[in-house]
This record gives C-alpha cells, sequence and structure tokens, in this order.
C-alpha cells in the first residue's frame, strides 16, 4: 500500500510497483490503485506502441474463476453473453448489466479451461462486480473466486516476436490447448510455461495493435516482468504508462468505463448493441427485459469527431450544432499522436449523429469546427 493523501484510503499496489519505481515512473490515482502514468514521454510512449512494442502492467484489473457444476447456467444468468458457445480458449468481450440496462462493467470472459471461466474486469468496478456476481449466484451449484494473479500486456506489431523470444516463457503441450503464439487467433488464450508455474496468454488488448496480455501468478510477475523486457529490447520495447494507453485506446474507438460507458448508459447509446445478444440468447439475463424499451427516440448516442488544428475538446467540453446550440458532451479526446489532428467521442443527440454532420467543440469560449465521422480512428494494418 502506498501512504493515504489526506485521510482518504491508502491506494494499492501491483507486485510490479517496485519495478516502475526503479525506472522513474511518474504515478497516479487510478480506480484506488498506484499506477504508473509515464515513464519517459507519453508521445515516445505510444508511438513505440505503434510502430514496435510497449510493455503494460495492468494487474489492477480484476479477475474472477467462475467454477461448478452450473457455472454456465450461472453466467448466463448474470451476464449479457452465452457461455455455451464459447469454446475452449476462446473469450468474448461481453458486459454486466444492472436491472435498468445500464452498464455494471464491461468485461472479457475467457474459457480457459473445460471445468472454468476467467473474467477479467477494470479496477475501477472490482467492487460492484464482485457484488453483482455474489448476489446472482444465489440458487447456482457455481463458486466465484477473485484471484490476485498479475496482469501484463506485451502490445505492439512486434509483441509476437518478443515473447518467442523470452526463452523463459516456454510452450507446453499440456497448457496450450492446441494452440502456439504464431497460430493463436485474436481472441483466443492459451497457457505456457514459466518458470515452475502457468502464465495464461491471450490474444487481447486495449491499444488497437496486435499483443498479448498475460495471467501470471503474482509471485512470478517481476521475474516475467523483467524477462519479457531483457528480450524486448533489440526490438524496440519499452515500458509505457496509463497516459499512452489513454490515447491508443482512443485512436482505436474502445471505450473507456467512466468516459463512454455508465450505469446511465446501455450498449446501444455506445454503438455496443451487437455484444448483447437479445435475438439469440434465451436465458433471461439481469437487465434483459430493460433493453427492450429502455433507449427513448431523442437519447443521446456516442459518435466519433474528428477537428482540424491542434486544439483538442477534453471531456466534459460541449459538442454545438452549427446554430450554437448544445447538442452533446465529449467523453474522451486528444490531439491524436497518431493522426496529428484532435479526435474525441462524444454523446450527442440523435438528430446530430449521422456521419459528415458538421458541429462544433466549445474549447474554452473557443468554437473548433469538428464533423461526425466513424470509429475507429485508427486501424492497424493486418498481418
Amino acid at each position: 500500500m502506498t501512504e493515504p493523501i489526506d485521510g482518504a484510503a491508502p491506494l494499492r499496489v501491483t507486485a510490479l510497483h517496485d519495478r516502475h519505481a526503479a525506472l522513474g515512473a511518474s504515478f497516479t490515482d487510478f480506480g484506488g490503485w498506484s499506477m504508473p502514468v509515464r515513464y519517459t514521454s507519453d508521445l515516445a510512449e505510444h508511438h513505440a506502441v505503434r510502430t514496435a512494442a510497449g510493455l503494460f502492467d495492468i494487474s489492477h484489473m480484476a479477475q474472477f474463476v467462475v467454477t461448478g457444476e452450473e457455472r454456465e447456467a450461472f453466467l448466463a444468468y448474470a451476464l449479457a453473453f452465452d457461455p455455451t458457445k464459447l469454446a475452449l480458449s476462446k473469450a468474448k468481450y461481453t458486459m454486466i448489466l444492472a436491472p435498468t440496462g445500464g452498464i455494471i462493467d464491461d468485461l472479457i470472459v475467457t474459457r480457459n479451461a473445460d471445468d472454468q471461466f476467467l473474467i477479467v474486469a477494470n479496477a475501477g468496478n472490482r467492487d460492484a462486480v464482485r457484488t453483482a456476481l455474489a448476489d446472482r449466484i444465489e440458487g447456482f451449484n457455481a463458486q466465484v473466486t477473485e484471484t490476485d494473479a498479475a496482469l501484463i500486456a506485451v502490445q505492439g506489431p512486434r509483441a509476437q516476436e518478443i515473447l518467442e523470444a523470452t526463452t523463459s516463457l516456454v510452450h507446453d503441450d499440456a497448457l496450450a490447448m492446441g494452440h502456439t503464439l504464431d497460430s493463436l487467433p485474436y481472441y483466443t488464450a492459451m497457457g505456457m510455461r514459466f518458470g515452475g508455474g502457468a502464465v495464461l496468454v491471450s490474444r487481447t488488448g486495449y491499444t488497437g495493435e496486435d499483443g498479448f496480455e498475460l495471467s501470471v501468478d503474482a509471485a512470478d510477475a517481476c521475474a516475467l516482468w523483467d524477462a519479457v523486457r531483457a528480450a524486448g529490447e533489440p526490438f524496440g520495447l519499452v515500458p509505457a504508462g496509463l497516459a499512452a494507453r489513454d490515447t491508443l485506446r482512443l485512436e482505436a474507438g474502445m471505450p473507456l468505463y467512466g468516459h463512454e460507458l455508465s450505469l446511465d448508459i446501455v450498449p446501444a447509446q455506445a454503438g455496443l448493441g451487437r455484444v448483447v445478444p437479445l435475438k439469440t440468447k434465451e436465458a433471461d439475463f439481469v437487465g434483459r427485459s430493460a433493453l427492450a424499451s429502455v433507449v427513448a427516440s431523442d437519447a443521446p448516442v456516442l459518435v466519433a469527431l474528428v477537428a482540424d488544428g491542434r486544439r483538442a475538446g477534453r471531456a466534459g467540453y460541449a459538442v454545438l450544432s452549427v446554430d450554437g446550440e448544445q447538442v452533446g458532451e465529449i467523453t474522451s479526446g486528444a490531439l491524436s499522436p497518431t493522426l496529428g489532428h484532435p479526435v474525441a467521442m462524444a454523446f450527442v443527440a440523435p438528430s446530430a449523429s449521422e456521419p459528415g454532420t458538421e458541429l462544433f467543440i466549445d474549447v474554452r469560449g473557443n468554437r473548433i469546427p469538428a464533423t461526425v465521422t466513424t470509429l475507429p480512428f485508427y486501424k492497424r494494418n493486418a498481418k
């Protein structure tokens, strides 16, 4: 734990905290955790991920293991997805909804063994997700166990080469679930061996680049971090903090809870109606009944905005029509390091949501012209 500030609860630290401090990281409070916001330069770390690779500590995220004979029935009720359609080693982006249809959190669920699932939730929603799962498991022969495993992400076009060069991270047929790093598809996981323990390696990420997320026992986290750093140095790998992670995910059009997602937003408003299987899933999951009628015709919807110049709209800035009427609000915005111009996501009135619509962003009293476009702003070249 780090020291409390002004009487607040002490911040939690990950198993890698001392590694970050030794690298000279600047820290910030993120979801109650002391996390590295940058090591050297936001821009340098961002560009490294786009051109080579970045190494992230994402151990602040919550991990829950679901087991028991009725694990699938429980998940079908508790979450907005159909676990029976998730094959061994496959991962799925989904959500846990409130009875009102609002979003408690967005999640990644992986069938990481024949008899269990792994749920990864956002750090700031750890307590809310834990409580919702505990409430919803009543009556099911299933168990939810929160783990203290660390999570390390290697993201960028050279990520696979770096993991293949990490000599202490080795293939093990008994853990691999039929995959190799080279054959591993997107949103699929495999087990590997590191030292005496197992590591779950998932081809997932939050940057818009190819990459992997490694779930490892907290006791082995520092050794794995050091091994990946050493292997990645010749490839241009750099440690990267939350600031770069935020601009990377924004360019990739990926939502951030508390900005694009919240209890006041239903999936369809955020352009994520496809994630919720209303037409295909038979189970009556929590929130389903509300989704059929909860969205009013004038409810704000999420759009992408691009602008010229260098002045970017930030979260909370007003979005105006050509007549000067406020039609929405920015949820995330930045000067895109990759594209060189401002980009933003915003909730606006449906009447202002069509691609090509000309709007303005109120940047500290200055009206900056912006145009509605489609997400993502940036898309990597496929392999």
